[in-house]
């Protein structure tokens, strides 16, 4: 089902350069990044441990944009309010890190902030039919959760296509996570996804003294992307 939303282009950080982190968030900006997308993983819900609240209030200043925050983590409603308070636009949290997602859904949009839902590469959708009216954005994970540089999960394209005709005319984000690249950002657009975060598709080659690399692969994918969706629609 084709959808009217421009594709947004959501660089992750896990893939930028750590030392340098508030450089490469102006960098990415300034060469075409629509929203700058923060991995926030536990080392519990998933096997690796990145960023706390006080790393994304130490971004927030040099992201102009959306900081687009994704917590894999659990239990995560105790973290709400503090990723909330470190200025985070959209926050995203899983079906499965918790018994009560309903509950955490409203507990980020009693912060003032857009909800995200995101579910993992085993999980059916018959479970978000009963959240869409609590939800700014639903993330579906191309990879399992965890690590960057995975290839991508092909099977997730049919869940895709099924979870935009489930949204119908609601204005809610389809983001897509993991293994984003040229080849497979034309596949998930096509079939309804309108936020691609990338990693090493848009970091590779590039740093922040050649952040015009950073332009090229942010160019590549959006525009592989963009005729994906003409030709749908």
């Amino acid at each position: 089902m084709p959808h009217n939303l421009p594709i947004r282009i959501a660089p992750s950080i896990l893939s930028a350069d750590f030392a340098n982190f508030g450089a490469e968030c102006r960098a990415i900006e300034d060469q075409g990044a629509d929203w700058v997308h923060v991995d926030v993983m536990d080392g519990h819900f998933v096997p690796n441990l990145t960023f706390g609240p006080a790393m994304c209030a130490a971004l927030r200043p040099h992201v102009r944009g959306v900081m687009d925050v994704h917590l894999m983590i659990a239990p995560v409603d105790p973290w709400i309010e503090a990723f909330a308070a470190a200025g985070a636009d959209v926050i995203t949290a899983h079906l499965e890190a918790g018994p009560h997602i309903h509950r955490t859904l409203q507990a980020i949009r009693g912060t003032g902030k857009k909800a995200g839902l995101a579910i993992n590469p085993g999980t059916g959708i018959e479970p978000v039919a009963h959240l869409l009216d609590m939800v700014d954005l639903i993330c579906v994970m191309t990879v399992n959760p965890g690590f960057g540089g995975q290839s991508f999960i092909h099977s997730q394209i049919d869940k895709v296509r099924r979870l935009r005709a489930m949204l119908g005319d609601r204005p809610v984000h389809l983001e897509i996570d993991g293994g984003v690249t040229v080849r497979t950002a034309p596949l998930v657009a096509a079939a309804g996804a309108d936020v691609l975060v990338a990693g090493s598709a848009v970091f590779s080659g590039g740093s922040v003294d050649r952040p015009e690399v950073y332009g090229d692969n942010i160019r590549a994918l959006r525009q592989a992307a963009a005729a994906a969706t003409s030709q749908v629609a």
